[in-house]
């Protein structure tokens, strides 16, 4: 599986999935982004806490500043972190607070815990840094608080704020494929994570990696957003919604060439398209409803 990259995607689609098959087709999986409730719904913000972020927090990344704290650069992570622990509390969790940690701090593995913030909480919330950064980025132990702590949560949507650096991808893939397959036989509950990728230096290959990752079921845990390219917080619901959410009366999905490939006349349109394109107009598609005619580009 690839995925388009963001800069190519057209609105109002948030993310494009392509399967290149074996004939020359492209097997698509198109997200139209939507924001709505989730009934019962909990959520949570991870920050990044490891030393390769202290610059983004405003300290200076050289010896000195490691033993006399001073900060003299911008603060990277405070107005991302208010704006997303905001926008959950008020928009998504059904108890109207999110829960914030900071995670990759101390020890390996360690984390701190900031508290469940409201919306006025979080705007006014500094997110100045973990008491100790840690000099290892593990992924999996804040990913396993929040699974563990709302196990029972009818939904959840927890965030991961980071440079996209991870010392432990192989734990966090194989959790990752665990948590999709207990959700695909009804184990547990879905959930979506979102790694948010914010400084100067992110390196995004291993967000990816996981956005990208086959959990061998048809579930799709991770997606990953960049603070640079989001225009709206909105977007973070690009992959949250499925089949059975209806955005508008009828749509028409076209080939390159024109030729009909799904008609939703009848059913109406949802907010999550899968649709094969032949080898031969597999270069783009057109998506027609509402008196538009949007196209998406696939290469």
């Amino acid at each position: 599986m690839d995925t388009l990259p963001a800069s190519q995607v057209v609105m109002p689609f948030g993310k494009i999935n392509i399967w290149n098959q074996p004939d020359g087709s492209k097997k698509i999986r198109a997200y139209i982004v939507i924001e709505r409730p989730f009934e019962g719904a909990k959520t949570g913000l991870a920050l990044d806490g490891s030393v390769s972020l202290r610059p983004a927090y405003g300290y200076p990344n050289n010896i000195w500043s490691l033993f006399f704290p001073s900060k003299s650069l911008p603060n990277e992570v405070t107005g991302q972190a208010q704006k997303i622990c905001s926008y959950l509390a008020k928009h998504v969790d059904v108890d109207s607070n999110t829960t914030a940690i900071y995670w990759a701090t101390g020890s390996p593995g360690g984390l701190e815990t900031i508290g469940d913030l409201s919306d006025a909480q979080a705007m006014a919330k500094a997110f100045d840094g973990p008491k100790s950064f840690g000099s290892q980025t593990k992924l999996a132990p804040a990913l396993k608080y929040f699974t563990d702590r709302y196990k029972t949560a009818k939904w959840g949507m927890f965030v991961f704020v980071t440079d996209g650096i991870l010392d432990d991808l192989a734990d966090v893939k194989s959790l990752t494929t665990q948590l999709a397959r207990d959700i695909a036989s009804g184990k547990r509950n879905p959930i979506k994570l979102i790694l948010f990728g914010v400084g100067s230096q992110i390196q995004e290959s291993q967000m990816i990696e996981l956005d990208d990752l086959d959990t061998g079921v048809k579930v799709d845990l991770w997606d990953h957003k960049i603070a640079a390219e989001m225009s709206d917080l909105s977007e973070m619901f690009t992959e949250v919604v499925d089949e059975t959410v209806i955005l508008a009366d009828n749509g028409i999905v076209r080939d390159s060439i024109g030729r009909v490939i799904k008609d939703f006349r009848d059913t109406g349109l949802p907010a999550l398209l899968e649709f094969t394109l032949p080898k031969d107009a597999c270069k783009a598609f057109n998506l027609e409803f509402g008196g538009q005619i949007i196209r998406q580009p696939l290469s």
